[in-house]
């Protein structure tokens, strides 16, 4: 398979990921009038809907990982060379700010506009964190068990972490840098941005280590 397939399929991807992320945001608060428990239920709604149309899609060409954790994952696991998951996470990044200039320009909004979003503290961090792991465990125990199933978890799982956590569950790094430049319902300051960050990628490694114990094959009976 030529390596630009792959690159073309995360950006593109996760390009389309934060389209829906962020389009659905402005949408939800367009249409919600102050209502932000119905705003986080459309947007929520959206989001896990879509993911899961985009790893269906997507996932044959690259793996659909859309998510700089997910890469990291791969990575520390040794399922793909360091060169090829910093292009994934660097296409993955490229890809989600031009999903937010997409999703402005479908509203007729500002191509970029900084968020003013307050996102911080420890209970948003630890949120993050639990998020993180949450989802990287989703992926790891139902693409072993059942991987034809996994789109329809993951997407599930993103829906419902909306939800139970305090933030809102970006549990992606390359989301979180993207929802610095909208202004709408779904943004983040970027001084809050690396908080997140950083608890996004400690869950990860917590998560990939956790599930290399949780998940080993079973031994062999003799």
């Amino acid at each position: 398979m030529s390596s630009a397939r792959p690159l073309v399929s995360e950006g593109l991807g996760t390009a389309f990921l934060l389209a829906v992320v962020a389009g659905s945001g402005i949408m939800a608060e367009r249409l919600a009038g102050g209502n932000a428990a119905l705003a986080l239920l459309a947007n929520a709604l959206a989001t896990g809907a879509g993911l899961t149309a985009l790893i269906l899609a997507f996932g044959s060409v690259s793996g659909a990982h859309f998510n700089p954790v997910v890469t990291l994952a791969e990575a520390i696991e040794h399922r793909m060379s360091r060169r090829l998951a910093f292009a994934y996470v660097l296409a993955q990044t490229c890809g989600a700010v031009a999903g937010v200039a997409v999703a402005h320009t479908m509203f007729g909004e500002q191509v970029f506009s900084f968020s003013s979003h307050i996102r911080t503290g420890w209970p948003q961090w630890w949120s993050e964190l639990v998020a993180t792991a949450g989802l990287l465990l989703v992926i790891r125990g139902t693409s072993r068990n059942w991987p034809a199933a996994t789109p329809f978890a993951v997407g599930a799982y993103i829906t419902s972490a909306y939800w139970f956590t305090a933030s809102t569950s970006f549990a992606n790094p390359a989301v979180t840098l993207a929802r610095t430049l909208t202004a709408s319902f779904s943004g983040i300051r970027p001084v809050d941005a690396p908080g997140f960050i950083a608890a996004e990628l400690l869950g990860a490694v917590m998560a990939t280590l956790l599930g290399r114990w949780l998940f080993r094959p079973a031994p062999a009976v003799t």
